[in-house]
């Protein structure tokens, strides 16, 4: 029996465990495996394995290079490969600790050789908002995987939120339409899936349109005297994990569309002129402000072949190369480029400059769009210091190098 592999994460931890536990409750042959974080700094890492009835087994795994996570990737593919010889286990649902981000997980575990079938982030929709806005270091909160994890709580929940192609929304009364709309805005392409509704009702159908999932069908829910819900199919339907790095690379990531419902706007600007170093870096803390999510990619004077990757959240912004832009190499380095960044780049190829362009992408309740647009216009260099030409571009103050630590 081949083993199915689902991967559950994400900070709102109550939201996280009623999934976890939907899914063992809904998917005959299922278990939990679960590594604790939260006693890493006694040196070690607590792992548990579960199924619905509750704890089968539990262990240790030490630390490696005083990081936590490091001893989660280190323990977790030899655990599911015990879980997959023994026969038994038909589904193994992997329950991230808080700040553990699934695309990393994910990558190892296919690279283990193992399936992943899905990658769900739970959530609960009154409380996107207010992590997205928490600019505090995952160190003063207690959730660092590591002593030398930098990350903060808003830049962290962004990155679980948008990789994952499921998402499992938590029943809240809290949650409002704005809250809702904010979710959907923030990652549009992710399937939503209640916990609460995602069981199935007397005479529903099965999982006939998520086809086979290793082992896990229709039959299996039959046998246990009912289809399976929909958060078990979605977590069967199958998870590509090249697709999802790409959906996330600044040079061809699947950033949203412009919107405007209930309170919630994203605002999309692109344009194909390049910023001027200084005058973007003076406007840096208000366009960062200006929105409780940014992110895209952006293109500097005095840095004309550097695609430059734009992430912001919680009011602070990580700004890095993300490598040459494709207009910047030789056609003979083309063929090593994956076709789904060549496709990415035909979009906003540009017969002067190729595919140097700005795309920022802008998601916030009450979103001052116009004032944005205005601040963003200003960056850009004037018709004149346009007319320069390239030459005089590389001669700008490079502003930047302090935060691309050049």
């Amino acid at each position: 029996m081949s083993l199915s592999v689902v991967i559950v994460g994400g900070l709102h931890a109550d939201a996280r465990r009623t999934a976890v536990a939907r899914l063992l409750a809904d998917v005959p042959g299922s278990v939990v495996l679960h590594h604790d974080l939260e006693t890493a700094p006694a040196g070690t890492v607590v792992r548990t394995v579960r199924d619905a009835t509750g704890l089968l087994a539990a262990g240790e795994a030490p630390l490696v290079n005083d990081c936590a996570c490091c001893a989660l990737r280190e323990d977790l593919v030899p655990e599911l490969r015990r879980l997959a010889q023994d026969g038994r286990t038909r589904l193994a649902v992997v329950e991230l600790w808080d700040s553990v981000e699934p695309k990393a997980m994910a990558e190892v575990v296919t690279a283990g050789g193992l399936t992943v079938t899905g990658v769900i982030t739970a959530v609960d929709p009154a409380l996107v908002l207010p992590y997205l806005g928490n600019g505090d270091d995952l160190a003063e909160r207690g959730l660092a995987a590591a002593a030398t994890d930098q990350r903060t709580v808003a830049d962290t929940f962004a990155r679980q939120l948008e990789y994952a192609t499921v998402l499992a929304v938590a029943d809240s009364p809290e949650a409002d339409d704005e809250d809702r709309e904010l979710l959907s805005q923030l990652h549009p392409t992710a399937r939503q899936v209640p916990i609460a509704d995602s069981r199935p009702r007397d005479g529903a159908e099965g999982p006939s349109d998520a086809g086979r999932a290793d082992g896990v069908n229709a039959a299996d829910g039959a046998a246990a005297g009912r289809p399976l819900a929909a958060l078990a199919r979605a977590a069967l339907a199958g998870f590509d994990v090249e697709a999802a790095a790409a959906a996330q690379h600044p040079a061809c990531a699947l950033l949203p569309a412009e919107a405007d419902a209930h309170g919630v706007a994203t605002f999309v600007w692109r344009r194909h002129r390049p910023f001027h170093p200084e005058r973007l870096y003076a406007a840096l803390e208000d366009v960062t402000c200006a929105a409780a999510r940014s992110r895209g990619r952006f293109w500097l004077a005095d840095r004309p072949d550097t695609l430059l990757h734009w992430d912001a959240a919680g009011g602070a912004l990580c700004v890095e190369s993300a490598g040459p832009w494709l207009a910047a190499l030789p056609d003979a380095a083309w063929d090593m480029i994956p076709p789904v960044r060549r496709a990415a780049a035909a979009l906003d190829w540009h017969p002067e400059h190729g595919d140097r362009c700005q795309h920022l992408v802008f998601t916030s309740p009450g979103l001052d769009r116009d004032g944005l647009a205005w601040l963003l216009e200003s960056c850009l260099l004037t018709d004149a210091e346009y007319a320069a030409g390239r030459d005089a571009w590389k001669r700008l103050p490079p502003a930047f190098d302090t935060l691309l630590e050049v």
